[in-house]
């Protein structure tokens, strides 16, 4: 744990907590009055405390502000600094969540089981929520501020709707064990972080808007270049991690000139925007402006003014989905022209998808049978249709359902990192490290169905099994202490292999080989290249 600067006491009167030793005022992040912090450290805007993690050894700061209150008049503009504090900041708390719908707000389609294996993982982890969100949590086992160990600064999935930095699944403990620093983020979700609208464009000097949660994780990674040092981290060695949508943030700041230098090394498991296609695309910005116009409309608001004085809950009552746009600053044109063009972040990187990613899906539509499958495959695919149901065959019910799940595992993910990792090798000069995750996720009974489904490698990257209640062999936990160990070493090094490990070759694309994340935890022939191949070929001529 770190060294500690000033050791406190505090006591607690009628619940206020009072504090006077050694002239100091001592309060609370996020308000919370418990625990005694055993350790300070200084930041740049002022000293800050930390308590016991759950693993023995590591420390751990919560909810530590980043950025102002995106709030009132501050809503839908970019992060401001957070103003300087007196005395010790106790960093013992998770913060509010970000605005979001809560489960009973969100709508019920059909089918959805809302205990499923799939959405219980992003579940926020309280019911708190608020627009004073923007926090992060540091876990470290630095013994002293000089040790400049490696950094992962992981950024949660969620469909950039839904989630929180302080989700148990994402406990930095254990990696912090390993030799990382680990900070988990909040940033501004669905319409919050995404709203954009003529006039707050008119009212940015970069004629941009709507990317507000893509300019909180900047503001975050900025956090973290000038403050992570004095956490025992090295703010010259940070590693940016993310699942599904995190992975979509991680390739957006991959290709952000607004993220240059903030980070030398990426993961990005499950996620990515490098191929534009019916079920994945992100919009331009008038487009996002006009969906933005006719939210205002829901609110009943005349005027941007009247918009930001509606409270927060009555906004996320009214509904809606909203995502990152191309709006020529943040996102300065399509990531696959970025790359193309050779004008990404080019630095290290390590990134993959899970077998079974479709299978989640199910959950919110009812399947096709065989003849509704090559009926939309005619009016999608046209003349190569018959060619696409070669590869995804739809012969009978049973394996029309297969061809689904494997077809919205390709759209959604695969084909994105599959196209990532090609356009790297293509034009950067950094390696690609790529994988599948294969593991089929113990569970009982039907949830057996979902299989390596999608989020389903995170508590394995993470090695935090011990998060989830499933029956779990021996085999996951061997595999949970292969890929943390891959995920840390990539963060050290820039490349995941060490003594004691399978070899994991990085990625040529001549030869198509991606290493095995499962049972036989090496490299293998991309199972599914002749599928992808034939959807980036097709998406291309649109």
């Amino acid at each position: 744990m770190l060294q500690n600067r000033k050791k406190l006491q505090s006591k607690t009167v009628g619940g206020i907590l009072l504090s006077i030793i050694t002239g100091l005022l001592i309060f609370t992040a996020c308000n919370n009055k418990n625990e005694t912090p055993l350790s300070t450290v200084h930041i740049q805007n002022g000293m800050v405390s930390g308590v016991p993690s759950d693993t023995q050894g590591v420390e751990v700061f919560k909810g530590i502000p980043y950025a102002a209150a995106p709030a009132g008049s501050l809503r839908w503009r970019a992060p401001q600094p957070h103003k300087s504090w007196d005395g010790v900041l106790k960093a013992n708390h998770f913060c509010d969540n970000c605005m979001q719908a809560r489960l009973e707000q969100q709508a019920n389609p059909p089918n959805v089981r809302r205990k499923s294996v799939w959405t219980k993982p992003f579940l926020i982890p309280n019911d708190s929520l608020s627009e004073n969100c923007l926090y992060l949590n540091i876990w470290t086992g630095a013994k002293s501020s000089s040790e400049k160990r490696p950094v992962i600064v992981w950024i949660h999935g969620g469909g950039f709707q839904s989630g929180s930095g302080s989700v148990p699944l994402y406990n930095g403990s254990v990696m912090a064990k390993k030799g990382v620093v680990f900070v988990t983020i909040n940033y501004r979700l669905g319409l919050f972080g995404f709203l954009a609208l003529p006039e707050l464009s008119q009212e940015s000097k970069h004629n941009a808007s709507g990317n507000y949660g893509l300019l909180d994780q900047i503001a975050a990674l900025k956090w973290v270049k000038n403050n992570i040092g004095a956490f025992g981290g090295d703010p010259n060695n940070v590693t940016i991690d993310g699942q599904s949508a995190g992975a979509f943030s991680i390739n957006y700041l991959v290709a952000s000139p607004l993220a240059k230098g903030l980070f030398q090394r990426a993961i990005a498991e499950s996620g990515g925007s490098m191929v534009s296609n019916y079920m994945n695309q992100t919009s331009d910005l008038k487009t996002a402006e006009q969906k933005g116009h006719k939210f205002m409309d829901k609110a009943d608001a005349n005027s941007l003014k009247e918009l930001r004085q509606i409270p927060a809950d009555r906004l996320i009552r009214i509904g809606g989905s909203f995502n990152p746009n191309i709006d020529g600053y943040v996102i300065p044109e399509k990531i696959s022209r970025i790359f193309e063009q050779g004008k990404q972040n080019d630095v290290p990187t390590l990134t993959g998808w899970n077998v079974d990613e479709g299978t989640a899906f199910s959950i919110f539509s009812k399947p096709m049978d065989a003849e509704a499958f090559r009926k939309q495959a005619q009016q999608i695919y046209g003349d190569q249709a018959d060619q696409f149901l070669k590869l995804y065959p739809a012969v009978t019910d049973k394996e029309a359902l297969s061809s689904q799940y494997d077809l919205t595992r390709d759209l959604l993910f695969a084909v994105q990192n599959y196209t990532w990792a090609n356009m790297q090798t293509k034009t950067g000069k950094s390696k690609v490290y790529f994988y599948t995750f294969d593991r089929k996720v113990p569970a009982n009974g039907k949830m057996s169905f979902f299989g390596s489904f999608h989020s389903g490698e995170i508590a394995y990257a993470l090695d935090n099994l011990k998060y989830l209640n499933r029956p779990w062999k021996p085999v996951d936990h061997k595999l949970a202490r292969i890929m943390s160990s891959y995920w840390v070493n990539f963060a050290k090094t820039g490349n995941p292999n060490a003594n004691g490990l399978p070899e994991w070759p990085d990625y040529q694309p001549k030869t198509g080989k991606v290493m095995e994340l499962g049972f036989k935890n090496g490299p293998q022939n991309i199972p599914n290249k002749r599928s992808m191949d034939f959807l980036i070929h097709f998406f291309k001529q649109k």
